[in-house]
């Protein structure tokens, strides 16, 4: 996001309530698809089908991300609604593997944990609004620099540790102990500083008039740090619910 386009005529300038509106209706696609594929485990009494709709969703999720980055598609509102869409189905699938479907029989634990991983995400983004409009914290060129390298470190390390976890079994990042709460923790924070990087981008595109069609493009942006906010959440959640 922090390279969209900027500059050129839109019908109007871009406003905060553009913003807040596009925001919503982006979440609120991604929690329909994420209840109704999770809602098909029950429904259907087998986990194949949520399970081959996860893997599109997440793949689905990551292309329509890239069009926007590269794809010079920043602002429409037909590649963010798929994004919505495509996310809302890996969500389903995630929250099910995590917290566990109804078909197993700890639907209600599954409920508690994902209703808590929700929580705890929001939170997250209150707090950091919050501080990002007290000016308790600013963004900075310098801290995105950190921030972007940080990404691409956590990066190296996922993939690293998914090589190892495949070949030789070597999980230490997801199995649950120490090592994977201290990452989970390290992660969501980072996360956190992501969101002040979304607020910062928003603020500039406001104070720049920029076209109020960005909105779309913001509410990617937003969306895909809530995202993984949640899904961090709710794994490291996840490590304190184990039998």
């Amino acid at each position: 996001m922090q390279n969209s386009p900027m500059g050129y005529q839109g019908s109007r300038p871009i406003t905060v309530d553009d913003i807040v509106s596009k925001t919503g209706i982006t979440l609120g696609v991604i929690v329909l698809f994420a209840a109704i594929n999770f809602a098909l485990v029950p429904i259907l009494g087998t986990a194949g089908p949520t399970m081959l709709l996860t893997f599109v969703g997440a793949i689905g999720g990551l292309v329509t991300v890239l069009i926007s980055t590269f794809g010079k598609k920043y602002g429409s509102a037909a590649v963010t609604l798929a994004y919505a869409v495509f996310e809302g189905l890996f969500l389903g699938g995630f929250s099910g593997m995590v917290a566990g479907f109804d078909l197993v029989g700890n639907g209600t634990d599954a409920g508690v944990l994902i209703g808590q991983a929700i929580l705890g995400t929001f939170g997250v983004f209150a707090g950091m609004l919050y501080v990002y409009k007290s000016g308790a914290v600013k963004v900075t060129p310098k801290m995105r620099r950190i921030v972007t390298a940080m990404l691409f470190g956590v990066l190296a390390l996922v993939l690293g540790n998914l090589i190892g976890s495949i070949f030789f079994g070597f999980n230490p990042l997801r199995d649950g102990g120490m090592i994977a709460i201290i990452f989970s923790l390290a992660v969501i924070a980072l996360g956190a500083f992501t969101l002040l990087m979304d607020f910062d981008s928003a603020d500039q595109m406001v104070r720049a008039g920029a076209p109020a069609e960005y909105a779309w493009g913001i509410a990617l942006g937003l969306a895909v740090s809530i995202v993984w906010l949640y899904t961090e959440i709710l794994r490291f959640l996840s490590y304190f619910n184990r039998s």
